[in-house]
């Protein structure tokens, strides 16, 4: 009977467990095999670690490695602090229309990453409307080049992405501070904590899983950042935008293709999350990591 009971069990999951190891851990394998070869197309021949030497001299990867990591410094925190902010608002018992407020927030979520960096090219262009408030609010006397300009370019992106995430990270802080016994601020304001100390003291200190999780999956979405940096500015001006996908995309479809190449900058990648994922978790005093 058990073996009978396990032979079911597995004729439900073996399906699953197929497509995940032909679609997830077959492609992996293939990609880090491929990491060790050289050459154009298909003629490829083995390079031993000769791609992976090639990255500390290549300049464009350099570059590339260096716009990513301003916009994880900048865009992750600012995000992550912004989401926390904007929970604690939304999650106050007597204001009025949450749920139209949170919906709102939350909607940016689940636009199309295509138009919404098409829509956001189109608002920040020379003339465009974000241009034109500015100009007519007196902010700026003449057009920000917001699209060709290397510095304000970078900060188009990170503006983007900020709007279109926010309200995910929202999403988890808002349920997590739900979740909170209300007892626990009532002894406290009881105490005489302000506000302030409660979120602090209390808060923050409940949602640090929840922080630490936000923060990871941020870290790792910004570090394949690719559809807003192609569709917003193409890289530019003069490769000050690029992305690390997007240079991975450029090895392998727009410059002569050198996939190997292209599989070890995406394994690259891989790593940075790795190293950066566990200085996270020690960060946060997870004994786990």
């Amino acid at each position: 009977m058990r073996l009978k009971a396990s032979a079911v069990g597995w004729l439900f999951v073996i399906l699953a467990v197929l497509m995940i190891a032909v679609f997830y851990f077959y492609p992996m394998i293939q990609a880090l095999i491929l990491s060790f070869q050289t050459g154009t197309g298909s003629n490829l021949s083995f390079n031993g670690l000769g791609n992976y030497k090639r990255l500390f001299t290549d300049s464009m990867f350099i570059t590339a490695v260096k716009n990513t990591f301003i916009y994880l410094i900048v865009q992750v925190p600012l995000m992550v602090l912004l989401a926390l902010f904007i929970s604690v608002l939304l999650n106050d018992r007597h204001l009025k229309w949450k749920g139209f407020f949170r919906t709102a927030i939350f909607l940016p979520c689940i636009t199309s990453l295509v138009a919404y960096s098409v829509i956001f090219k189109y608002l920040f262009a020379d003339g465009g409307l974000v241009n034109s408030l500015l100009m007519g609010l007196h902010v700026a006397g003449e057009p920000i080049h917001w699209i060709t300009d290397p510095f304000w370019a970078k900060v188009t992106i990170i503006i983007a992405i900020t709007w279109r995430w926010t309200g995910y990270n929202m999403i988890f802080y808002l349920s997590g501070m739900q979740n909170i016994d209300p007892s626990i601020y009532e002894a406290a304001k009881i105490d005489g904590a302000s506000a302030v100390k409660q979120f602090f003291r209390i808060t923050v200190p409940m949602l640090k899983p929840i922080i630490l999780f936000t923060s990871i999956t941020s870290t790792i979405g910004t570090l394949q950042l690719f559809d807003e940096v192609m569709n917003i500015t193409k890289g530019g001006p003069g490769n000050a935008t690029t992305s690390i996908s997007q240079f991975i995309y450029n090895l392998s479809f727009k410059y002569s293709a050198d996939f190997g190449y292209a599989a070890t900058v995406s394994y690259s990648i891989v790593i940075m999350i790795i190293v950066l994922s566990i200085l996270q978790f020690k960060v946060a005093g997870d004994r786990n990591a």
